[in-house]
């Protein structure tokens, strides 16, 4: 029998994330990302973001119109263009991103802070009930706001978030069917199809945090679980992920481990392990998922058409920001870094590549893995994933450690530092090394006192019994569910050095139940994808011996190179493709 805590009981001993000011990342990438959403963010006027809202509610709205999915249009028919698809719909996670960025020490951070504790307050003047009746995605806004009071409250200690939550929650009630409906279900009497679009289930996620501060969110957050209907048959193992809507059947997903998080529900854990193993089993070697923005039925072979049949394979930005939710959901609740090695695979080939964000709201969207893709911007403007690329990359930070009493647990390898209190003694660890360019990672430790706790090393599975070092002198490795345990006295100046293997391999395609496909393959390195380069004039799939795919030869910091009867054939990650032609998988011989 599947046991559930009580509501209101605390799950039994999850890992403990960090605050956002706790952990600094310094590596170039998110540094540079979090430049640039920020810069975005700030750039967009108060009065522009509110300006929906005010319009929606007949008042005066000054300000630029930034247009895009995020304008407010009147006489708006989904028949006819995007402009004013779903207005005001990003604004709860652009304060939730600017919550979460103003912690981390950028030079923005004040003004960041200041922007989205002034937004918090406006909402709850500025919203109005007419605004939920109005839109496609009440829920789906609804569940954006939640996200973003729950940051203003927990990062910025706003005093007011939960009451302004309160009136959102009020507000948006007579829009909402009360319980949870799947997408294409129609129950919003005389709308047209488009107002099926909403995603009601998932907003348990964060009404169940914001219930774990302030009781009046947590019964709102229950009644939109999927446990009949979703949950519990997944907990038994029952495959439903097929032909739902990829990024919010990801969310969903998140919303079971939140309930566990807050109640202590196996069932909703047990559907969450479930669940991301059917998800694994569909996803392409990036671990991105869904393509079309649909996941495919078990059995059902479809996987390898997509190289063909579409260029929309991977919602990368919201995407990732929910695998990256998940697998930290999961890695807390189960310490097992097969999570953490899903997570680093997905932020590293899909999130670091990601084009910039523009202030006139162009963004990317899809990762394309067809035979012959390219890096481009989406033809919307202010779509979702403008919304979910400043959270995923203000959480670098967050999904790289984690803590308990006694334990610090490294997740992510990424140059950066992290400070703690652990038995009165004030502690940091700075992380340095040029992984995953190569294995060679360090870790040096200041302590105000001597203090012993244990370092809790991740070390993915592709990468065999690594070499490990703690101040020179080296170390037998005991490995247990994806970490090894370095316990010990640590002094200031201690220093651990972790070299991992990173082997060159091939992975195929996967069939979503069936035999792989041995004739479509991916080449990684360690835990990084590496992308053909093409040219312009080639067509079709790309033909290379697998002797030649492990033969490849560094020719760069972030390149190989590998020959073939035509030449030599380039390949770089993700982050590395520019606006280069490049194949994903390639047809091994």
């Amino acid at each position: 029998m599947l046991k559930t805590r009580l509501l209101g009981q605390s799950a039994p001993n999850p890992l403990q994330e960090f605050g956002y000011e706790q952990v600094r990342i310094t590596a170039q990438i998110p540094t540079m990302q979090r430049q640039n959403v920020s810069d975005v963010l700030l750039s967009l006027q108060d009065d522009s973001l509110l300006q929906p809202f005010r319009a929606i509610a007949g008042r005066a709205a000054p300000g630029v119109n930034i247009g895009g999915w995020y304008e407010y249009l009147p006489g708006y028919d989904f028949h006819h263009g995007d402009a004013g698809f779903a207005p005001g719909h990003a604004l709860g996670q652009w304060i939730s991103a600017m919550a979460r960025l103003s912690a981390q020490g950028d030079v923005h951070g004040a003004e960041l802070a200041a922007k989205a504790n002034r937004l918090t307050e406006h909402l709850s003047t500025e919203v109005t009930s007419q605004f939920f009746d109005v839109t496609r995605f009440p829920a789906y806004t609804l569940e954006k706001f939640a996200c973003g009071m729950v940051d203003a409250h927990r990062v910025l200690g706003n005093t007011t978030a939960y009451d302004t939550l309160q009136t959102l929650c009020d507000m948006a009630a007579p829009s909402l069917p009360g319980h949870a409906v799947d997408r294409e279900v129609q129950w919003r009497v005389g709308r047209d199809i488009s107002y099926m679009w909403d995603e009601n289930f998932t907003l348990p996620e964060n009404l169940l945090k914001a219930g774990d501060d302030d009781r009046r969110f947590r019964l709102v957050g229950r009644a939109y679980l999927e446990d009949a209907a979703f949950f519990e048959p997944l907990s038994r193992g029952v495959n439903l992920m097929g032909d739902r809507h990829a990024y919010s059947s990801v969310n969903a997903l998140c919303s079971a481990m939140q309930m566990y998080l807050s109640s202590g529900s196996e069932m909703h854990l047990n559907a969450a392990e479930k669940g991301f193993s059917m998800l694994q089993a569909q996803s392409f070697g990036t671990a991105g998922w869904g393509p079309d923005e649909l996941l495919r039925k078990q059995g059902y072979d479809e996987i390898l058409k997509t190289l063909t049949a579409s260029h929309n394979t991977f919602e990368a930005p919201c995407g990732s920001f929910a695998h990256a939710k998940l697998t930290r959901y999961l890695l807390r609740a189960t310490r097992d870094g097969r999570y953490g090695d899903s997570m680093e695979r997905v932020l590293l080939n899909t999130t670091a590549g990601v084009l910039p964000l523009q202030p006139d709201g162009r963004s990317f969207y899809y990762a394309d893995y067809n035979n012959v893709a390219k890096r481009v911007y989406s033809v919307h403007r202010w779509p979702c994933c403008s919304g979910t690329l400043p959270q995923v990359v203000a959480d670098y930070g967050i999904n790289s450690y984690f803590h308990e009493p006694g334990a610090l647990w490294v997740n992510l390898y990424m140059p950066g530092e992290v400070r703690w209190t652990e038995s009165g003694a004030q502690l940091a660890v700075k992380q340095d090394g040029t992984y995953p360019a190569d294995g060679q990672i360090k870790l040096r430790v200041t302590s105000s006192r001597p203090t012993s706790f244990a370092l809790m090393l991740r070390v993915p599975e592709w990468a065999g019994v690594p070499e490990l070092k703690v101040n020179g002198h080296l170390l037998p490795v005991v490995i247990n569910k994806g970490f090894c345990d370095v316990r010990r006295v640590w002094h200031t100046g201690d220093t651990v050095t972790l070299s991992l293997a990173m082997p060159l391999r091939l992975e195929a395609l996967p069939a979503n139940g069936g035999s792989p496909h041995p004739e479509a393959v991916a080449l990684l390195y360690g835990p990084l994808v590496l992308f053909a380069l093409r040219q312009a004039a080639e067509t079709g799939p790309l033909a290379v011996s697998r002797e030649a795919l492990l033969k490849a030869q560094r020719s760069g910091t972030a390149e190989w190179s590998i020959d073939t009867p035509a030449g030599t054939r380039r390949l770089v990650p993700f982050s590395e493709v520019g606006d280069r032609l490049y194949t994903l998988y390639l047809q091994a011989t």
